[in-house]
């Protein structure tokens, strides 16, 4: 008969020491086995957003890609010239806290399509930036022209009805993309 292992404190120990090791060990495998393909997934979902928001590109996206204060844009060219932007673009100041969303522009400006890609807003309130009857306020508007602010705060946008902070916050989302894209751009008028 196998004789049975005493309770002792470095016994105890020593058994949390070999379950703790082993345990990293599966994590650390799996999560080797699993980052590649999240990686391409994420890619994927954010080429995706870009055909979205401006469909009329034959490059790749990701190699003509900058990143500047955290906002990125794609330099999107067709038959080697120049067609447009797509812009991934956040604002912390939606109802929820955090939004992402991808926009288009065309390369003097103007806004082709908008595109909420996260967001953390109260459903059936702030939930509606992403129906078309508020989003669509946006294509064919240049925010050199256009002011990006919603009506109560002397802009052109109409807020959703209950949730201004939400309306508000994807305009603070939009003008960055906006004032990102004319600073590093020489294509963009510059405001009257």
């Amino acid at each position: 008969m196998a004789k049975k292992l005493e309770s002792t404190l470095i016994n105890m120990i020593l058994s949390l020491v070999l379950i703790s090791m082993t345990m990293s060990a599966a994590l650390g495998f799996v999560y080797l086995k699993t980052k590649d393909p999240i990686e391409m997934a994420l890619k994927q979902k954010e080429t995706d957003a870009i055909k979205q928001v401006f469909p009329d590109f034959d490059s790749d996206p990701m190699a003509n890609a900058t990143e500047k204060d955290g906002v990125k844009i794609y330099r999107l060219m067709l038959q080697n010239k120049l067609s447009g932007f797509a812009i991934k673009t956040f604002t912390d100041k939606g109802f929820g806290g955090h939004i992402e969303m991808m926009a288009g522009f065309k390369p003097d400006g103007t806004i082709t399509k908008v595109v909420v890609l996260s967001h953390k807003e109260t459903p059936g309130l702030g939930t509606k930036m992403t129906d078309a009857k508020f989003s669509s306020q946006f294509p064919g508007k240049n925010p050199s022209l256009y002011k990006l602010n919603v009506k109560k705060d002397g802009g052109q946008v109409d807020a959703i009805t209950a949730a201004t902070v939400s309306s508000r916050a994807y305009c603070d989302a939009l003008q960055r993309a906006f004032n990102t894209l004319k600073s590093i751009s020489d294509t963009i008028p510059v405001q009257p």
